[in-house]
């Protein structure tokens, strides 16, 4: 593994890999996914390319950043979701995910207060929230979270990324929250082996997985 990881297929399948080792976590009776596929417009050309090579049980967390064509897309993706075993959760957006059939909603952590609201009227919908410290992790948690999406790990290639938590700094957000947490940011196959022990429930990635 490491520096000499492949790109492309080689990076997915040791993503995958990894992600497989992560114990099961179990959220509303669903198993959640160990591995989430971020989209992003600007940094991944055709999300339908990846999501046609995720593994089975992994999650797609579609962002549709308003494109015009959003729930054409979202949908084209819940075709897919649902031939290969995934879950699909729409970026923010309760309508978006109401019009292409999503499993549920990923909230950035501005908006995890609506959780409630969600909640009452999607019951069964997963719902994620990204956090980027401890008093979002924490009020993810009293909102309501199913899980936690915490960024950035280690250095990314994404324009809104802030300084690296690290290991250290996920270890104590795991700690902190009886939430499963997600690592994001700069997950790659030559980083991710670093994350054994953290105690995540999975790992997410944008371009990492798009190769």
């Amino acid at each position: 593994m490491g520096e000499t990881a492949l790109r492309g297929d080689g990076e997915l399948e040791v993503l995958s890999r990894t992600a497989a080792a992560f114990p099961p976590r179990t959220v509303r009776d669903r198993v959640l996914p160990n591995l989430l596929f971020f989209t992003d417009p600007a940094r991944v050309a055709s999300p339908e390319a990846i999501a046609e090579r995720l593994p089975r049980g992994a999650g797609i967390v579609f962002r549709a950043f308003s494109a015009e064509n959003a729930v054409e897309q979202g949908r084209r993706l819940r075709a897919i979701a649902d031939a290969r075993g995934l879950i699909l959760l729409a970026g923010a957006h309760p309508g978006l995910a109401e019009g292409i059939g999503a499993d549920g909603l990923h909230m950035p952590e501005r908006l995890a207060g609506e959780i409630p609201k969600l909640r009452a009227e999607h019951a069964r919908y997963l719902i994620t929230v990204a956090a980027h410290d401890l008093k979002a992790v924490q009020a993810a948690e009293r909102a309501g979270a199913d899980a936690v999406i915490v960024s950035p790990v280690f250095p990314s290639n994404s324009p809104s990324a802030g300084q690296p938590l690290g290991v250290d700094g996920l270890k104590a957000l795991v700690s902190a929250t009886t939430l499963p947490v997600y690592a994001l940011g700069g997950v790659r196959a030559d980083t991710v082996a670093q994350l054994a022990g953290s105690g995540v429930a999975g790992i997410a990635a944008v371009e990492a997985l798009a190769g």
